[in-house]
């Protein structure tokens, strides 16, 4: 629980809320995390009692996708997938951490079989973090349309593909071969528009600059999006082609801390696996940070771990073996 109380607590607690002149609901009364309240709801005492035993040694798993759970063919292992089946029939819980959209996360989620009890989702680089089993998104942040307006220009006059995103699809101003690249390897959909913001009419989750031809420009842009943005916009590669740019303080490691304190498990263990630019704070938020061993050389230096075995021969197996009972 993410409250003092025991088990054997939770029921006097309950009478003293029942008389009591509190105004906040018996679950925040008694810190019940959301899975807690739900099995007691729809289960019983005794589950709740036997799953609350089960979150004194409970772990949560954070795991990328492309280059870490997933294989250069974005497939997925025999070997990862028993070893995660595993980890959730033990009572941990695992989170998909990606910078894909949340409609290309949860495709992938139910493809892998994490879709459902004790799976979520950490989508556009923690700017939204979805609950698969409520079906329900639990934080969200995004940029504001004055501001994608001033970066979609800065982009435009530099020669950079920009692209946002609206709840069900991309949203470009401008077609191009990578925007269909990128389309057709994470199987969204894209809207061509005159103006993104009218389009858009809200926040968007995050930006994206992309260019498989020119990753030199991408980089040139990111230099200046870094200086001119400072304070207002993060930003850092997810590979060498994609320049994520998300609300200054969004990022894996922060997404890591929020469902640490949701699902009232300690940091000391939570186990994070990754292998891009864009895993680095989650590396570093984790507990316990494991670098793929194809993974990039800054991430090596701040892991714990560091695989024998890569992406395309199930390294992630090899790290739950190692570290979730």
């Amino acid at each position: 629980m993410k409250g003092e109380a025991e088990f054997d607590e939770i029921f006097d607690l309950t009478d003293k809320w029942s008389f009591s002149d509190e105004t906040c609901s018996l679950r925040e009364y008694l810190g019940l995390t959301a899975e807690e309240e739900d099995i007691w709801v729809s289960q019983s005492d005794e589950a709740l009692e036997t799953f609350m035993e089960k979150e004194k040694t409970r772990w949560i798993f954070f795991s990328d996708l492309d280059g870490t759970l997933l294989d250069d063919e974005k497939n997925i292992s025999d070997e990862n997938r028993a070893e995660l089946k595993r980890v959730l029939d033990a009572g941990h819980a695992v989170v998909i951490s990606t910078g894909r959209a949340l409609v290309s996360a949860v495709a992938q989620a139910k493809r892998l079989g994490l879709y459902g009890p004790s799976c979520y989702i950490i989508c556009y680089n923690g700017a939204q973090i979805y609950d698969t089993a409520e079906k329900r998104i639990i934080s969200r942040t995004g940029i504001d349309l004055p501001t994608i307006r001033r970066v979609f220009d800065d982009a435009h006059a530099r020669g950079v593909n920009i692209q946002a995103y609206s709840d069900t699809e991309v949203i470009a101003e401008k077609d191009s071969s990578s925007l269909q690249r990128y389309l057709a390897q994470q199987a969204l959909t894209a809207k061509i528009v005159k103006d993104v913001c009218e389009e858009l009419r809200h926040d968007s989750p995050k930006m994206l600059a992309l260019d498989f031809d020119a990753p030199d420009l991408i980089e040139e842009f990111r230099g200046y999006m870094t200086t001119t943005y400072q304070g207002e916009l993060d930003c850092f590669l997810s590979n060498p082609y994609y320049l994520e740019i998300v609300p200054t303080g969004v990022n894996k490691g922060n997404a890591i801390r929020f469902m640490s304190e949701y699902l009232g498990v300690p940091l000391s263990r939570t186990l994070a696996a990754g292998d891009a630019e864009n895993d680095l704070t989650m590396i570093e938020a984790a507990g316990t940070g494991a670098v793929m061993c194809n993974g990039e050389d800054l991430l090596k230096a701040k892991a714990d771990y560091i695989t024998t075995l890569d992406n395309n021969h199930s390294g992630v197996a090899e790290i739950l073996r190692k570290f979730i009972p």
